[in-house]
């Protein structure tokens, strides 16, 4: 549930307060008078689809569009908790001064935890632009880089990061579940 900026499960609700645990644990106490006036998403009411989960990235120009869209659609299908159906989408929310504003949106099985979803979707995101050598521009571009701004395969896993058992990109495989 989402009361104004509070993110968290209700754990109580009181005659003047309602109190919300954070997913660090914390526990929040809104004053009813807040709740009233702020916009509630209760995200366990998300319906049949699911919560839909969304990541925005900022790419150049010079990266066609629908390179960008198949891009993104791959991290959901390399991330854990998203569901195949509805079939993830890709939206070009803005044209800007140096980028294009993409806004990707799967949707979340049920029971998951959606910020742990939210996390691997992004490192999926990560790793996808760079196994295509495609430099996420966002949050700030000041110009052309001299070298490309993308971080090579082989050193995704560059101590202390653990050893993977994803196969190479250039395999065309996809990671395992």
């Amino acid at each position: 549930m989402q009361i104004g900026e509070v993110v968290g499960w209700v754990t109580k609700i009181e005659t003047l307060t309602t109190r919300v645990r954070t997913r660090r644990n914390e526990i929040i106490t809104v004053p009813n008078s807040l709740v009233a006036a702020k916009d509630i998403i209760n995200f366990s009411k998300a319906g049949d689809q699911g919560l839909a989960l969304t990541s925005k990235v900022g790419i150049g120009y010079d990266t066609p569009w629908r390179q960008v869209e198949e891009m993104l659609k791959i991290a959901p299908r390399r991330t854990r908790g998203i569901r195949t159906a509805p079939e993830p989408f890709v939206l070009e929310l803005s044209l800007n001064t140096f980028d294009v504003t993409y806004e990707l949106s799967a949707y979340m099985e049920t029971g998951k935890l959606s910020y742990l979803v939210l996390a691997e979707l992004n490192r999926n995101i990560l790793d996808t632009f760079n196994e295509f050598g495609v430099q996420i521009m966002t949050p700030a571009y000041m110009s052309d880089p001299q070298t490309e701004k993308v971080v090579p395969h082989d050193q995704w896993h560059r101590t202390p990061a653990p050893p993977s058992d994803v196969p190479s990109p250039d395999t065309g495989s996809q990671a395992a579940d």
